[in-house]
């Protein structure tokens, strides 16, 4: 891997903290690669050979079962997938392809699974990570088992206003992977955004404009033990 992709990937929590001598050999037997949009990275039930960090672009993370697809998450630089994975040295319960030209790196899981055993602070990091991880799936479940789809999409407006504090939201994702995201049909998903429409919620496109923040907080009622997916 050329050095001067070092440096991102040693800012990552996973490892910042670890010997410089272990990473050093990581990064031996890693490499980055350039892939076009709606190339498939990964698939579902196939073995982690590598563990992957988008330096750029944006990768989809879906599954399938019983020919219907939903995706899972969006992956932005810089950060890495799918951890659990690398470590079990289990099958992948996710599929990866990338939303855009991306550049991925691709360190070998036996590699990872070996500076895991000798260096604490990296084990450390991994732990922390996975158990982050974990919190989310969490708080993704009570998201899709405590609340009507209506409720689902204005706390997740109410994050995104958050995260840029801005009342106009530009939709980062088709409506159609925001529908999946969310556990509805796109016509659910319409359905729901004129049902937000008395709260305050107007839409023109992929904009999405909260008119009274107040209002559609007293409406999905947002909860720090679900909507912050930071801790």
């Amino acid at each position: 891997m050329p050095e001067s992709h070092h440096a991102d990937i040693r800012r990552l929590d996973l490892f910042a903290e670890m010997e410089e001598s272990n990473f050093k050999a990581l990064m031996r037997g890693s490499y980055v690669q350039n892939f076009p949009q709606r190339i498939e990275l990964i698939m579902e039930g196939e073995t982690s050979d590598f563990l992957h960090v988008v330096l750029s672009g944006s990768v989809d993370l879906y599954s399938c079962w019983n020919n219907q697809e939903t995706s899972m998450a969006t992956i932005r630089p810089v950060s890495t997938f799918i951890l659990a994975a690398t470590i079990k040295d289990a099958p992948y319960l996710m599929s990866a392809r990338t939303l855009e030209k991306s550049r991925i790196a691709l360190i070998p899981s036996q590699d990872v699974r070996a500076i895991f055993d000798m260096d604490a602070a990296f084990a450390r990091a991994i732990v922390n990570e996975l158990a982050q991880c974990y919190r989310t799936v969490v708080k993704n479940t009570k998201d899709l088992k405590l609340r009507s789809s209506l409720e689902r999409l204005a706390n997740y407006l109410l994050r995104q206003h958050n995260k840029t504090g801005s009342s106009v939201i530009d939709l980062s994702m088709e409506k159609r992977r925001l529908a999946s995201f969310l556990g509805m049909t796109p016509e659910n998903l319409s359905r729901a955004f004129k049902g937000l429409s008395p709260f305050g919620v107007t839409v023109s496109g992929s904009q999405i404009k909260i008119g009274d923040v107040e209002t559609l907080e007293a409406f999905a009622k947002p909860s720090v033990l679900i909507d912050n997916m930071q801790s």
